[in-house]
């Protein structure tokens, strides 16, 4: 079966001033509780959505505007977590190999926020329900399948905590046990948004990528932790967030290489190959759709993907405000399309017609000071970009669900 929609996006957009100074008013996993700040969320929100249904821009989304930082809204809200706001990058519980926390320290900063699990976790109380009942405000109920969410992924707080630091002593007996409880909580989240009518979710996991960076694995290692085993651990969580879904409940999951602006990449992203982690992470996972950022780079580890996973190929740069040319992105994804072809061993074409479509790299404000594409005109004409590609190379058929 064909992706959902031909020209895809990744979530986040740029938040107009009012809202951005709202969200850079709270820590980056504190709720927006002020009523004027809500009212600034549920106009943004009706905003953003109007103008993806103006320019035909889907799936649509929230741009992530009653958040601050990508990763944000789950975590914060379980029983048994707790917010730490301000933890040292540098001699802490962080894992030291974390690139994008390298990079942040790098950029000044001292501290960065996380969670720790100091009683048993538990879902009381729904984490995104409200961000999607402002969402189905802002469109019209035939198009509520066209809408998606994102949200964070299971593993994003373990990835950062060295090993014991996830959950205090006694809490857990181990990660496995700490994973079980966790899993549990997501899978009631996403029920709970089923129910009230949503059919799309994205999860968003970058931290994938951590895997084929040395100094990360190095760091495992002196741990004393195993980075195959975790690897594998990870992969199963996900798995198990997925396990009996109803069937026309679309989850994918997007796995990026970075996403700061070209004056801070160097700082932030991993920019090796998929390679490392292809086989185990393409092959392994039992999300409907990966989104994956294909726009520079290795293509050969596409090869590892397996027939029946669609592939929304990160094409469309947003760290850039340069518009690409359509000709040299058709070019890049038939590429890409020849190589999980060949892999899958089937002709190119049936591979297009099946399994491909095409999206920006990443989200255009994944972290509120992130704008790579500097203005909201040009992430919109970005956008547009995507929906060009995809006529082009799917005449028709670029938006439909």
């Amino acid at each position: 079966m064909p992706p959902l929609f031909r020209a895809d996006h990744i979530g986040s957009l740029i938040r107009p001033t009012r809202l951005r100074d709202v969200t850079q008013s709270i820590g980056f996993y504190e709720q927006i509780e002020a009523s004027d700040d809500l009212v600034a969320v549920h106009e943004g929100i009706r905003y953003a959505a109007k103008q993806q249904l103006a320019l035909s821009v889907r799936p649509i989304t929230t741009g992530e505007f009653d958040r601050r930082f990508f990763l944000g809204g789950f975590f914060e809200n379980l029983e048994g977590m707790e917010t730490h706001h301000a933890v040292p990058i540098e001699g802490g519980p962080f894992r030291s190999g974390l690139f994008h926390l390298n990079g942040i320290a790098k950029l000044g900063h001292k501290t960065w926020p996380t969670w720790v699990a100091t009683g048993k976790i538990k879902h009381v109380e729904p984490c995104f329900l409200d961000s999607w009942d402002r969402l189905k405000a802002a469109v019209p109920p035939p198009q509520w399948k066209e809408c998606k969410l994102t949200l964070p992924s299971v593993t994003s707080q373990h990835i950062h905590m060295k090993r014991g630091e996830a959950y205090l002593p006694g809490v857990y007996s181990s990660d496995k046990e700490y994973f079980t409880d966790l899993i549990v909580a997501y899978r009631k989240e996403l029920q709970i948004l089923y129910d009230a009518g949503l059919r799309s979710v994205q999860v968003d996991d970058p931290l994938f990528t951590c895997f084929v960076d040395q100094n990360f694995l190095n760091s495992l290692k002196h741990e004393g932790v195993d980075p195959n085993e975790l690897l594998l651990l990870y992969i199963w969580a996900h798995n198990e967030c997925l396990r009996d879904l109803p069937k026309d409940f679309h989850v994918g999951i997007h796995i990026c290489r970075g996403n700061a602006p070209k004056n801070v990449l160097d700082e932030f992203g991993p920019h090796s190959s998929f390679e490392p982690i292809a086989q185990r992470v393409f092959g392994g996972l039992d999300f409907h759709t990966l989104y994956l950022q294909v726009d520079e780079g290795d293509l050969e580890p596409l090869r590892f993907i397996p027939r029946g996973t669609n592939v929304v190929l990160g094409v469309v740069d947003t760290k850039t405000p340069e518009l690409e040319q359509v000709e040299a992105i058709v070019k890049r994804v038939r590429e890409a399309a020849g190589v999980i072809a060949k892999g899958q061993e089937r002709p190119v074409e049936e591979v297009m017609a099946d399994s491909i479509a095409v999206s920006p790299t990443c989200g255009f404000c994944s972290v509120i000071f992130f704008d790579g594409v500097q203005g909201e005109r040009r992430m919109w004409e970005k956008l547009c970009l995507v929906q060009d590609v995809a006529r082009h190379i799917w005449p028709g058929s670029a938006t439909k669900p």
